[in-house]
């Protein structure tokens, strides 16, 4: 889903709780910087005017390498304040 469009389209009626990032390709098989991009750009896309509570979804799936999430929360405390 294109989360910036759903912003515009909705962010002043919704809370967005999760889609911090893509669970299915980028958390389980990105690289460190793709990860990094995608966290960025969930965040820039639903954070601004509030309403986003960052989460990659209800749960993580057992392929992810702990490195990886490890790269995701990194990112996170890097880009969460806008």
């Amino acid at each position: 889903m294109d989360t910036s469009k759903l912003k515009k389209e909705f962010g002043q009626d919704l809370v967005f709780w999760g889609g911090g990032i893509d669970t299915q390709k980028i958390l389980p098989q990105g690289s460190k910087r793709e990860i990094e991009d995608e966290v960025k750009r969930r965040i820039n896309d639903l954070a601004p005017e509030g309403g986003f509570v960052f989460a990659p979804v209800h749960n993580i799936q057992a392929d992810v390498p702990p490195e990886n999430i490890e790269v995701m929360l990194e990112a996170l405390a890097k880009y969460r304040n806008y």
